[in-house]
């Protein structure tokens, strides 16, 4: 019964976000090369609030659980699991005053209004996922830039996304590298949960009715802990906060 009821909510709900997405792009385009990177940084707030906003046709709610417990006005790695682009736009939203950059993949940055142009311009990182050489100074460059302004790096060690929930294996070297470069940095774990759930069925229809749990835990300073302990207490927390 939720599938069938979902179809028609599921179009509205995609015209909703496509139309945000479209309305987005010239704001973006214009707050950059016009006001700067602080404008630019606000326009895109703002496109995944009314991204996140638009969720509430599919019934979904958002909790986000512990953010005052990050370290303030020094570098951050965020570190997640992964299930659906909505990891993104949440994280985007209620993590702002971090100025959160992603690790993406390549194809996200062209072809997409308003979230390609922002891959390009607001700071994140394009790597391509077939040549692992070319990701390490990628990577390097964006731990050097969060050092720099101390601004913060979102990385889902997953790779790609889980499309059950089932928490995939973590690897290491993209954090590895972000440790290494970013050496005042502290890596906050965040587990995410149900956000698959929303595209359950795929991309149509849509899940209705899921609340979305983002659980920050302990901050880890890198300064002060061997990255195998990171690596370890980072991925025991994130998966250890997952609920199928």
């Amino acid at each position: 019964m939720e599938k069938i009821i979902s179809y028609p909510i599921s179009v509205l709900y995609y015209l909703c976000f496509g139309l945000i997405l479209v309305i987005f792009h010239p704001i973006q385009w214009i707050c950059f090369n016009v006001f700067g990177y602080q404008a630019h940084k606000k326009s895109v707030d703002y496109l995944n609030f009314f991204l996140l906003k638009s969720t509430i046709l599919l019934g979904t709610r958002v909790t986000f659980r512990n953010v005052d417990s990050i370290p303030k006005n020094v570098p951050v790695i965020f570190v997640a699991n992964h299930q659906s682009l909505y990891d993104i736009i949440c994280i985007i939203w209620y993590l702002r005053k971090f100025h959160p950059k992603f690790v993406s993949k390549a194809e996200l940055g062209k072809g997409i209004p308003s979230v390609s142009y922002n891959l390009r311009h607001g700071g994140s990182v394009l790597i391509d996922r077939k040549d692992p050489k070319q990701a390490i100074p990628v990577i390097k460059g964006l731990s050097e830039y969060i050092e720099r302004f101390r601004r913060s790096a979102v990385i889902f060690p997953e790779g790609t996304r889980s499309k059950d929930g089932k928490p995939k294996e973590f690897a290491q070297s993209g954090l590895k590298i972000l440790c290494k470069y970013s050496p005042s940095a502290y890596v906050v774990p965040i587990t995410i949960n149900n956000s698959w759930k929303i595209v359950k069925y795929g991309f149509f229809p849509l899940g209705l009715g899921n609340r979305l749990t983002f659980t920050v835990h302990e901050a880890l300073p890198v300064k002060d802990l061997p990255f195998e302990e990171i690596m370890q207490r980072t991925e025991q927390s994130i998966v250890q906060g997952i609920k199928n």
